[in-house]
Parts: structure tokens; sequence; C-alpha cells
């Protein structure tokens, strides 16, 4: 099927194909056609222009618009957006007085997550998370990485990827897995760190590749979790099972996660609330993205990745939701752009560019997400009439999105 957009106010994120991400100044550059038209056939984007070349395009069916913008679907690289239940009360008891690390001693975080999923069934799962991911996709995601982690057994962990691959079955958008066990000792294993550990690589990993239920790997390195010398040897485990390196690194303390990250040539390293000059150093000759959490920071009134410093350096920057239910119960990919402008002082041209490009780029999804370029996935967003991009951010409590397509479907 050819649908044709036309009259488009700005077609924006208009890449030649080949670039793989954008850093530094180049991402206050976001490349447009004003008064534009654009032609996708199926899955894939097949042609653009503006509106006095488009003399002789045929489609089958035909949306006029005029006032609005057109842009790539977000892509959100980092979400845990399957999970069973929720963690209200932790909510708040934050409210109270409580720190993150408090209620997690307590036995509430990620454990009180895993506790619920260990006893919801297979199909329970999916059908919560299937809701959270209609959404997200109405909300303009059109590529997201779901990561386990809420498990913290061979089993759950497996049923986690399990609905995870399931998703990206039944739904148009592009899924990619995460294998995130290492993400809390589990309660069995108190005091016992190193023997959860050999159960990750020994009993899990094993299984979770035979039956090809993850893309990447991931570990929370971070203290009262998991050290540096424990990310060496996860990330190491993965790679000897071909799955590539997501970490989440410097959430509260700076212990040399980064560092390791790119020792292993992690494609992300996710977080980033606390940067040190060493930190920049290292990024600076890798190949890798670092990721910034706003909704997590703006929920658990920590700090927020200095985005600023980061691009003045020369890096590049992905933008990402964090869903999950203890420290960001929301997948909202608008909010994320907005607060990135707001509280961490990126241009609108720059939070744009983190959301789409070089969120594609973190979950190695360049060739095929990420912006308007012919051949690449017919995954777009139709805006309301608005009077420019930067009115996106600007007006953060309101959905400015009218109409989503995912790779050639409108998403009702």
């Amino acid at each position: 099927m050819k649908l044709l957009l036309k009259n488009i106010k700005e077609l924006l994120q208009i890449r030649e194909p080949g670039l793989q991400k954008v850093a530094g100044k180049a991402m206050s550059e976001l490349p447009s056609i004003k008064n534009a038209w654009l032609l996708l056939e199926n899955e894939v984007i097949k042609d653009f222009g503006t509106m006095d070349t488009l003399a002789g395009t045929s489609a089958d069916k035909t949306i006029d618009c005029t006032g609005k913008m057109v842009l790539p679907t977000w892509c959100d690289s980092h979400t845990h957006i399957v999970y069973a239940g929720n963690r209200e009360q932790e909510f708040v008891d934050r409210i109270k007085g409580l720190s993150y690390q408090e209620i997690a001693e307590k036995g509430g975080g990620i454990l009180n997550s895993a506790k619920k999923l260990q006893s919801t069934s297979e199909e329970d799962l999916y059908q919560q998370s299937a809701k959270r991911l209609e959404q997200v996709m109405q909300l303009g995601t059109g590529a997201i990485e779901i990561k386990s982690g809420y498990g913290l057994t061979t089993e759950a962990e497996m049923k986690m990827l399990r609905v995870a691959k399931k998703l990206g079955e039944k739904y148009p958008v592009t899924v990619k897995t995460t294998f995130l066990g290492a993400h809390a000792v589990p309660t069995e294993f108190k005091g016992d760190k190193g023997g959860y550990l050999n159960k990750l690589i020994t009993e899990m990993l094993p299984k979770i590749a035979q039956e090809n239920l993850a893309d990447y790997i991931d570990i929370f390195c971070e203290e009262g979790y998991f050290s540096v010398e424990d990310t060496h040897k996860i990330l190491t485990a993965g790679n000897s099972y071909g799955l590539t390196p997501k970490i989440h690194v410097n959430q509260f303390n700076a212990i040399g996660g980064v560092q390791a990250g790119v020792v292993h040539d992690a494609l992300s390293v996710d977080h980033l609330e606390i940067v040190t000059e060493e930190d920049i150093s290292v990024l600076q000759g890798s190949d890798t993205m670092p990721v910034a959490l706003p909704s997590c920071s703006y929920f658990l009134s920590i700090p927020y990745t200095p985005g600023r410093r980061l691009l003045d350096a020369g890096l590049p920057l992905a933008l990402a939701t964090d869903y999950n239910p203890g420290s960001t119960p929301s997948g909202n990919m608008n909010f994320v752009i907005s607060t990135a402008c707001i509280k961490m002082k990126l241009t609108p041209e720059e939070a744009i560019n983190a959301a789409t490009i070089n969120g594609a780029y973190a979950m190695g999804l360049s060739e095929t997400h990420g912006s308007i370029t012919k051949g690449k996935s017919a995954s777009v967003l139709i805006t309301k009439e608005i009077p420019s991009y930067g009115f996106l951010p600007y007006d953060f409590g309101n959905n400015n999105i009218e109409t989503v397509i995912i790779n050639g479907q409108t998403i009702d």
C-alpha cells in the first residue's frame, strides 16, 4: 500500500543513508524540508520532496498535513516496560522522606517488583505489558528496547524476555531485548553475590542464548548493587554468547562503570546523572552512546544528566524514558524531550536528535530507524497544527501528536 502525506508544513530529520549518529555541535542541526510531501510504501519510506515536485506521484491513500509537522517516531532505547503490578506505596514513602536506597534496603525497589513478577503468569504479564506498549505507541514511540531484570530467577527472567519478544511479534513497533539479570541480588542470595553471579553466567545466560531471547546484556553498576569487577565479569560472559553490552552507570555514584563499558565496547552507557571529567574523556575516544533518562531524575528528585556539558565536549547523546514501576512509571517520550530542554538545557533540535537518530543508534537500529531516509522504516509522527517544532517541548503538558504510523501501520 502506498500512503502519501502532502502539504507538510515541515518534514523534519531528513538524512542521507549511512549516517549513524550525531554528536556535539552537529546535534544542533535538524535538517528539514518545508512545504513537503512524503511517500510511504508498505513498511518503508519510498520518497519525499517539496510540494512543487509532487506531480506524477500516485498513492492508495492521501493525508493532508496542512499546518502540521512530520518527523520520525521516537526511539526509546531504555525501558523496563515488562513488569507486574506497580509500586505506588514506595512513591508515598519517598514523599515521606525515604530515599531510593533506603526503600531498597527495606525489601522494596527491584526486589519488590521481582516478587510480584515471579508470582504472575506469563499471559497476565503479557497483557499488563501490552497495555503499556499500546500507550507508548500512541504517544509516538516506534522502536523500543525492553530489559529483563525484575525476575531474578532463571524462570522469571526468561518469562520477561519471552513476553518482550512476543510484544515485538504482535505489534508493529520494533522491539530489542536486553538481559538484565544483574539488576539486583535476590533475597535468597543475600550475602552471596558471587553465587548469584555464577548462576547468571552458568545457568541463565546459556538458556537465554539457546532460545535467542536477548540482543544485549546489561548490569546495574552502582554502589550497593554490582561493582566494576562484577561488570567486567558479566559483560565478558555476555560477549561469549554474542550479547552486546548496554550498562546502567553513574545513577548515584561514579565508580568506574563508564570506563568498564567502553573497555567492552558497550553500545550505550545509561543514566549518567553523575559525570566526571574522566568519564567524558574516555567517552570521547569511543563509539559508546551516552543515554540520559530525565524522567527518572524528575520522579526521584535526583540530579539530571549534564547534557549540555556532554554536548559541549563534542559527545553524542540519546534520550530514553527508563519506563519502570519504581523510578519512572511513564513511557512518554514527549515529556522526556520537554524535560531535557527545560532541565538539561538542550535545544529542541538537540532533544529531537537525541530521541530519534541517536536513540536508534543506542538500540543498534541506525540502518532502519531514527530519520527520514529512503528505505528506512515507514515510522513517522504527524503533529497537530503547531507553529514550529519548538512548540513540542514548549507545550509540555499536552499531547501535540495527531497521528502515529509505525512500520506503515496507522496506530489507532
